[in-house]
């Protein structure tokens, strides 16, 4: 019988079987659910893509308010005096987590968010994840382009230490692997919120509480020496740090330590593959 089809639709494969190469193959797909994502969030609003301007800059001055100037947190990653701009240390921080935590979320998510869909019209499920997180890179690079357009104002205004460095070529480096682990650690968690619907209240805590094991609110020269290797695990926090290395030209950045959050990425998305494509198979029984 199956000589008849061009095409058969199993859930029996090998849990390595990733559909990669049917996976490009619907890249136009891909294309249609980031416009699709997009238009949606800021669809019956008011501003619409304003918002991508707004939350930034608010969750920036909110930043500097309370832990610039109330708590007077250090913005220094390493010992010494540096002229640097509050709005940038803080902003800088920001974009990225904003970029993060939206992606993770929205990936742990993914299969009760597209379950109408997926339950209708067969396509690699992969589309859905790859989709998202192109989706936030849209109101991300409009976080960049505004920090850019800051940074080379203070750049061209002087009275900061901030020099034009070759770190800047790290930076789509950088963003790939922001994006990596973001999908990696959603994936894992998207898992188990098809079964377990309170993992998504646990996810919104979580990542309140991880923002604050993140560099953002301060500088690394906060943490203490004998946590600080622990500290250093998290791979966001080598992200954040070299990111500002990057534009500054000075800060913090080790090669091993950011090597090792490479692989730590890369082992998330590795295991976040395969529990993807173990909870696919069934995922529509349970939910």
């Amino acid at each position: 019988m199956t000589g008849q089809f061009n095409k058969v639709i199993t859930s029996e494969r090998r849990l390595l079987d990733l559909h990669i190469r049917e996976t490009i193959h619907y890249r136009d797909l891909i294309f249609l659910f980031v416009k699709r994502d997009f238009t949606s969030k800021y669809k019956q609003t008011i501003l619409g893509p304003l918002w991508a301007v707004i939350q930034p800059l608010l969750s920036t001055i909110v930043f500097i308010i309370v832990f610039g100037r109330l708590a007077n947190l250090t913005t220094a990653d390493v010992a010494g005096s540096y002229q640097l701009p509050e709005f940038l240390f803080y902003m800088s921080g920001n974009i990225c987590w904003i970029y993060f935590s939206t992606t993770f979320e929205s990936t742990t998510r993914v299969f009760i968010d597209n379950s109408y869909v997926m339950g209708k019209v067969y396509f690699p499920r992969m589309v859905s994840p790859i989709a998202v997180a192109f989706s936030k890179m849209i109101p991300f690079a409009i976080h960049l382009g505004m920090f850019t357009a800051l940074w080379l104002f203070y750049l061209i205004k002087g009275g900061t230490d901030i020099i034009v460095s070759s770190w800047l070529l790290l930076l789509p480096l950088l963003f790939l692997q922001m994006m990596l682990f973001a999908m990696g650690l959603g994936l894992i968690i998207s898992a188990f919120t098809t079964r377990y619907r309170d993992l998504l209240m646990l996810v919104s805590f979580g990542l309140e509480i991880l923002r604050y094991f993140c560099p953002i609110a301060y500088g690394l020269e906060l943490v203490p020496k004998e946590y600080l290797g622990l500290y250093l695990l998290n791979p966001l926090t080598p992200i954040i740090t070299t990111f500002r290395y990057a534009f500054f030209g000075f800060g913090y950045f080790d090669l091993g330590t950011y090597l090792i959050s490479w692989v730590v990425t890369i082992v998330l998305l590795f295991l976040g593959l395969l529990f993807f494509n173990k909870t696919e198979r069934n995922f529509m029984d349970i939910i």
